[in-house]
C-alpha cells in the first residue's frame, strides 16, 4: 500500500446514523483512484455517546484496504479540539479536515487538494461565484451565515467570504507553525486558525465548492452566539 500525501480529519462526535455514507464515499474513492493521483488517509475523531467509533472500526475491519484511522476520546472535545487532535497524529505533507455529513464530499476534498499549487492552504466557499449547490442551506441559515461573516471580516481583517464551509486543505508545516497558539475548541476554530495563518503571512487561496447541504445541521443559533463571543475575546486579547 502506498503511503498517503493528505490526511483528512474528520471530527465525529454522534454521528452514529449519517456516517454510513460517508464510509460508502472513501470505499468508492479507493476503488476508482487512477495513477498520480493523492494517497489520502481518513481520521475520524470520535468523542461522543454513541457507537460511531465502533461502526468506523468494524467497517475499516471488512475493509483492510481502506486507510482509516479512528481516534477514540471519552470526553466531549468540540468541533476544534476535535479537529486539533486529529492533526496532532497526521503525519503527510498536506492535512486538511472536512464535515462527517459529507456536504462536501469526499470526491469534492480530492479536488481541492490539487488546487492548492504553491499555496499554503485551500478553503473551500460556498459563496464564490463558481461554487455550486446541490441542496442550499435553509433561508435561515443562510442570512446567520452571511452575518456571520460579515462580521468576521470586519473584526479580523479576513478576506474570505466562507470561514466555516466544511472543506479545508493545508500544508502541514504551516499548521505546525501556528498550532500551538490556537485556544478555540468550538465551532469558531475555523475563524482562529485563518487568522493565525494569514497573519504569519501564510498564503492562502479560497475556491467554490461543490455542496449538498444534509439539512441535519448541528450548529444552532445559540452556538453561533457562542462562537462570536468567543471571537470578541481572542481578538481583544490578542
Amino acid at each position: 500500500m502506498n503511503n498517503p500525501s493528505v490526511s483528512i480529519v474528520i471530527p465525529a462526535y454522534n454521528e452514529s446514523t449519517r456516517i454510513r455514507p460517508l464510509l460508502s464515499e472513501i470505499s468508492e474513492l479507493c476503488e476508482l483512484r487512477e495513477p498520480g493521483t493523492p494517497v489520502i488517509e481518513f481520521i475520524f475523531v470520535c468523542d461522543g455517546t454513541d457507537n460511531t467509533a465502533d461502526i468506523i472500526r468494524d467497517y475499516k475491519k471488512n475493509n483492510q484496504d481502506l486507510m482509516i484511522r479512528c481516534l477514540d476520546f471519552p470526553r466531549r472535545l468540540g468541533k476544534g479540539g476535535g479537529v486539533k487532535a486529529g492533526f496532532a497524529v497526521a503525519s503527510t505533507p498536506l492535512v486538511g479536515f472536512m464535515d462527517a455529513d459529507n456536504s462536501a464530499s469526499v470526491s469534492e476534498m480530492v479536488r481541492i487538494s490539487h488546487l492548492i499549487g504553491e499555496h499554503d492552504g485551500v478553503i473551500g466557499s460556498r459563496h464564490l461565484p463558481g461554487q455550486v449547490l446541490q441542496r442550499k442551506q435553509p433561508l435561515l441559515r443562510r442570512v446567520q451565515s452571511r452575518i456571520f461573516n460579515g462580521i468576521i471580516r470586519l473584526l479580523f481583517g479576513l478576506s474570505f467570504y466562507d470561514t466555516q464551509c466544511g472543506a479545508k486543505i493545508f500544508r502541514k508545516d504551516a499548521l505546525d507553525a501556528v498550532l500551538p497558539g490556537l485556544r478555540s475548541t468550538g465551532f469558531e476554530f475555523d475563524v482562529e486558525l485563518l487568522w493565525h495563518l494569514s497573519k504569519s503571512g501564510y498564503s492562502l487561496i479560497e475556491v467554490p465548492v461543490i455542496w449538498n447541504d444534509t439539512l441535519d445541521s448541528r450548529l444552532r443559533l445559540s452556538d453561533t452566539f457562542s462562537m462570536l463571543a468567543s471571537l470578541f475575546r481572542i481578538r481583544l486579547g490578542d
